[in-house]
């Protein structure tokens, strides 16, 4: 496991930025979310799932990312320079807090990237096998990834995972706060 914060200040791809952040309690939503802005990268990053390339970072891009409270995921939605939607990437996670005002999350390996076409691809199954096997995590931590992981794939096919749906909204609502 990782952490990983919601203002990616470690990230040495991103060489100008614009972040902003916001705390939401509604009916359908309740935790943090953030937005990236990568204003200047040093180099585009592509990801292959298959035969499919998709470029996730590049000049203009932006990353919202919620950070629901009690929940174990977090959904990181990335949007081109356009503003269309590239990817939904959650990340299955054991812990979300907060820490110096930034969100973040303990990172529990398995992942799930969810497509503009619907199309849905798992991740790092190998890893989390190899983490329980070399000790990294417990049964416990290891059951909970991957319960969790069913339980929300089970909701995408369903059409039943909502917070993919506030994506554009919440982005909308945070551009303003840009800084």
């Amino acid at each position: 496991m990782f952490r990983r914060y919601g203002d990616r200040s470690e990230w040495k791809r991103i060489v100008k930025r614009e972040y902003a952040q916001t705390f939401i309690e509604s009916k359908e939503f309740t935790g943090y979310i953030t937005l990236l802005k990568l204003i200047q990268v040093t180099e585009p990053l592509w990801v292959l799932y298959g035969e499919k390339r998709v470029c996730i970072v590049d000049n203009g891009f932006m990353w919202l990312q919620h950070f629901p409270i009690g929940k174990n995921y977090s959904v990181t939605t990335m949007f081109n320079a356009k503003g269309e939607i590239v990817q939904w990437y959650i990340d299955i996670c054991y812990a979300i807090g907060i820490e110096n005002n930034i969100p973040w999350v303990d990172d529990l390996i398995l992942d799930i990237v969810v497509l503009p076409s619907g199309e849905i691809i798992h991740l790092d199954e190998d890893e989390l096998e190899e983490a329980l096997e070399k000790g990294s995590i417990d049964q416990a931590m290891y059951d909970l990834a991957w319960n969790e992981s069913n339980r929300i794939t089970a909701c995408i096919m369903e059409g039943k995972f909502n917070l993919l749906h506030f994506s554009k909204e919440h982005k909308n609502s945070l551009v303003e706060k840009l800084q």
